[in-house]
């Protein structure tokens, strides 16, 4: 069993990115800038964003962060999408996901230009992505992608299981993972909450991604000998054993299937790193205007 070190492939890509960066500069260009809206004082969002925030430091960007309240309008939250829009040196925007129930998050993402989008997740991107047309991948999927191509792991002829559709990861990878490419190549499965049999579909996976977001799900009986597991699931619980008073937890029992694995991320240090080194790599790409 091989883990896949989302952490240390991060921290790879991080040192490319930097190495462009300085690159860039020092030929005239311009320096990368990534703006984030928060809404909210969410502790989660908090802590995805001030990594985030962080991230960029360490590569050479520049960074905004714009904090929204909790109450603030849509109508509010489009204006602000629309200043940065409009703002020249700024190459990326994100917008921190989840946003209170009384805001479109549909309408927030198609306010963003297709051309800042470095999530990846503007219907003109994801269109881009389906049709195979260079674009911003979202950011998860991407390095999702980037992990098995630096492990090297087959992926060409082999049948992939996804579980869940998510817009952000599940639907999106079933795509990239079938298109024709490396990694890809794949004869992919797409599982939800109304498929059936689902135990006897993952059994048939070589590569089975798991998007699901419920602790530890996915167990020892529902995988075969040698599969490749990407784990995308993270969820917080109590627990007694460590100072914090909680530890994070995947979709898949990490204990019951590593026996059984070829391959498999573990959580925390898997999938969530490469986000946003996926996210970083995006911004680079905005700023050199390689898509747009």
């Amino acid at each position: 069993m091989i883990l896949l070190d989302g952490k240390k492939i991060a921290k790879d890509i991080k040192g490319e990115i930097a190495i462009k960066v300085t690159q860039l500069k020092a030929t005239g260009g311009k320096t990368p800038h990534l703006a984030a809206i928060l809404v909210g004082d969410d502790g989660a969002s908090e802590t995805y964003v001030s990594a985030k925030v962080k991230a960029c430091e360490k590569v050479g960007f520049k960074s905004t962060l714009i904090r929204l309240k909790d109450n603030v309008s849509e109508q509010e939250l489009v204006k602000e999408i629309h200043k940065v829009n409009n703002t020249l040196d700024i190459d990326g925007l994100i917008v921190q996901l989840p946003l209170p129930n009384h805001i479109d998050e549909m309408r927030i993402t198609e306010a963003i230009l297709p051309s800042k989008d470095v999530d990846g997740f503007h219907p003109t991107n994801i269109g881009r992505m389906i049709l195979n047309l260079p674009t911003y991948l979202p950011a998860t999927p991407a390095g999702i992608l980037e992990l098995l191509k630096r492990y090297n792991v087959e992926t060409s002829g082999k049948n992939c299981v996804v579980i869940g559709r998510s817009h952000i990861v599940g639907f999106p990878i079933s795509i990239l993972m079938g298109r024709n490419n490396n990694p890809g190549n794949c004869t992919v499965t797409l599982t939800h909450s109304r498929t059936q049999n689902l135990n006897e579909i993952t059994k048939t996976a070589d590569i089975l991604i798991v998007a699901l977001g419920k602790a530890e799900f996915v167990t020892s009986e529902m995988v075969k000998e040698g599969v490749c597991i990407v784990d995308v699931g993270i969820t917080r619980i109590e627990s007694d054993k460590t100072k914090s008073g909680w530890k994070l937890l995947g979709d898949v029992a990490f204990d019951s299937v590593k026996d059984r694995c070829s391959f498999i991320t573990p959580v925390p240090g898997g999938v969530g790193p490469m986000t946003i080194a996926m996210l970083l790599k995006n911004t680079l790409m905005s700023a050199k205007r390689a898509v747009y």
